[in-house]
């Protein structure tokens, strides 16, 4: 569920002679994806990123909420029923995920996915839930109602119906992990861009960190900021492609669980952390937390920057962000 334009401010191919780079773009997870190795062994850049491309098969496979035999799909079937065991990479991935949900205070939640069936952002015309619609599908989000149970890690929704998704986080874990592969094959200069979910380590050929543009959101081609990535992850969360008009107005595709509402307000936030899971999931709660909120959770977070942009066209920033280049933006 990431929409976010950001590009790589640097050439990939302005390497030494006695280096190589493999580029490979495809279709993952829904959503564009993008894996570049540098290494001086032709041969390891592209069996990294193949192996890179494999890991995510194997992760959409594991979390995918769409397939009726992945081990979510199982526990969502069985919400409200019985407990269903599961992989331990797959009990530590909820496990984080409950965690942040403490951070947020719940405007991150694996259970959202209650709301799917109340609305659906394909850029159409739609008519409003009602209220009833809408209170019945926030009364399933509670990720107090995620029940794990560490002896036999299985997993257990209290509640009938109840549904847990990894769209704000998976894309996210999911670049985490072929990071981690192609670090296996001795690659220590590479990217990865997760559907816009960012990872990049290492760096340039003259040692300096990658040089990552951030797209105005008003303005998908046009740069307003660039920030140099160094083994950190860059993620940003945006309305302005996926949405729905209603009645005229239109209204972007992050809700609110607790309203079971789209957020407005924002139109961008982008977060700089350690890893990408952190940095999908921190996105999406600070967009739904607001400006002010939202700012306020970045700056006391530590090892986590960030910039949010209003429906204004304000742009904030956190306290101890580091930018490269800032652009005028367009009203």
């Amino acid at each position: 569920m990431r929409n976010l334009f950001i590009v790589l401010w640097c050439p990939f191919f302005s390497f030494s002679q006695v280096y190589h780079s493999t580029s490979l773009d495809t279709l993952l997870m829904g959503s564009a994806f993008s894996f570049t190795a540098v290494h001086e062994d032709e041969e390891i850049c592209k069996q990294a990123v193949f192996s890179a491309v494999k890991e995510v098969s194997r992760i959409e496979g594991l979390i995918s909420s769409w397939m009726e035999d992945s081990q979510t799909s199982l526990i969502n079937n069985h919400a409200g029923k019985q407990a269903i065991q599961v992989d331990y990479e797959l009990f530590q991935l909820i496990e984080r995920s409950l965690k942040i949900s403490q951070i947020t205070n719940g405007y991150f939640d694996l259970s959202f996915a209650s709301i799917d069936n109340i609305w659906q952002f394909n850029g159409q015309d739609e008519s409003m839930p009602s209220q009833k619609e809408l209170d019945a599908s926030v009364a399933l989000i509670n990720y107090l109602d995620i029940a794990l149970e560490y002896s036999d890690t299985s997993v257990f929704l209290k509640q009938e119906n109840m549904k847990i998704g990894f769209g704000a986080i998976g894309k996210g874990y999911a670049a985490d992990k072929a990071k981690d592969i192609m670090l296996d094959y001795g690659v220590i200069d590479g990217v990865v861009n997760a559907g816009g979910d960012l990872l990049a380590w290492g760096g340039k050929i003259d040692g300096s960190p990658w040089n990552v543009g951030i797209a105005n959101p008003i303005d998908k081609n046009e740069i307003f900021t660039t920030i140099f990535v160094n083994n950190q992850a860059l993620v940003t969360s945006g309305d302005y492609e996926k949405f729905l008009n209603i009645n005229g107005e239109r209204y972007g595709h992050i809700i609110n669980p607790k309203t079971g509402m789209p957020v407005r307000g924002l139109l961008s936030v982008s977060i700089v952390a350690e890893t990408a899971e952190l940095a999908d999931a921190l996105a999406t709660a600070v967009f739904v937390l607001g400006e002010k909120e939202g700012m306020d959770l970045i700056n006391h977070l530590i090892g986590v920057e960030g910039i949010v942009v209003t429906d204004k066209n304000k742009i904030l920033y956190s306290k101890n962000i580091i930018l490269n280049d800032v652009y005028e933006t367009t009203d």
